[in-house]
């Protein structure tokens, strides 16, 4: 579960809805508080259990390089909503909406994308399988297969308890007791819950059982020729840190271990996580013969 630190919205960020021939998705947009933006615009893709706003921490550090950055909550997260077919929420299916979403924000021009954890093994499906041309792509805390560790025996825990219990169960046993553990602030408690409530249990199931069971598709993005990188915390606790490096190896993809973060750079040292990516997208741009 990703927690944000803080829910205030930064100067020169709001809450929209962004409209595309696949359905209407809930974003959050940041832009430079001066100025215009003159750079390529960056689409942020949260994971399983998290939303857009677990980016807050870092939008607007972002945009102020001089681009428009959007967090979307996937179809069936949080703001955003989602139908009652489990076939909605494969990594196939939601990666198609972000492949579509990319082409309705970028409006023809290069778009940066960023898949955070599930996200990253959704994305990656826009960028592999999808028509839209990135400017670069990042796997932030994500992994090249099926989820291992202690959070895929929190994922398997999920997928048991929810069809029968639901979703006020699972905050009441395991989410709520684990924030409180942490000395989560009570206004970030009741969000965490009123985020957790809004999702749609089919979405959660289907895209639970997704990240048990995704497969390594590493062979096929190394085939797409798109700057790539690797960003994780030193002290992942989902996809381990070796593996994530190894991944990177792979993929010839750049690599950035931030120090002393765990499975949500964005939240736990955004100023590192921010000044990584902006680096990073600006080199691509310069590379970049679009």
């Amino acid at each position: 579960m990703s927690t944000p630190r803080f829910l205030t919205m930064p100067p020169g960020v709001r809450s929209r809805q962004v409209d595309t021939t696949v359905g209407s998705f809930a974003v959050l947009e940041a832009l430079p508080v001066s100025g215009v933006p003159e750079r390529w615009p960056a689409l942020l893709v949260p994971g399983l259990t998290g939303s857009k706003e677990d980016f807050i921490a870092v939008l607007q550090t972002l945009a102020q390089s001089g681009r428009r950055v959007i967090a979307v909550d996937m179809r069936g997260q949080f703001e955003t909503d989602g139908p009652e077919d489990p076939r909605a929420y494969t990594c196939a299916a939601l990666g198609n909406d972000i492949d579509v979403l990319a082409q309705t924000i970028g409006g023809g021009e290069p778009l940066h994308l960023v898949g955070h954890s599930f996200g990253g093994l959704v994305t990656r499906e826009a960028v592999i399988d999808g028509r839209t041309k990135f400017a670069s792509y990042t796997l932030m805390s994500s992994g090249p297969a099926a989820i291992v560790g202690v959070r895929e025996r929190a994922c398997r825990i999920m997928l048991a308890e929810l069809p029968e219990s639901g979703p006020d169960h699972l905050w009441h046993t395991r989410m709520e007791p684990e924030a409180l553990a942490a000395g989560v602030p009570d206004d970030i408690i009741a969000f965490l819950r009123k985020r957790l409530l809004a999702n749609s249990p089919t979405g959660m199931v289907a895209m639970t059982r997704e990240v048990l069971s995704a497969p390594d598709r590493c062979d096929e993005l190394t085939q797409i020729e798109v700057p790539t990188l690797v960003l994780y915390g030193e002290h992942d606790d989902g996809w381990p840190p070796r593996t994530q490096s190894e991944m990177a190896d792979q993929l010839n993809a750049e690599c950035v271990v931030v120090p002393g973060a765990c499975h949500s750079p964005a939240v736990e040292a955004p100023e590192t996580t921010a000044a990584a990516l902006t680096r990073f997208w600006n080199a691509a741009e310069t590379r970049s013969p679009g």
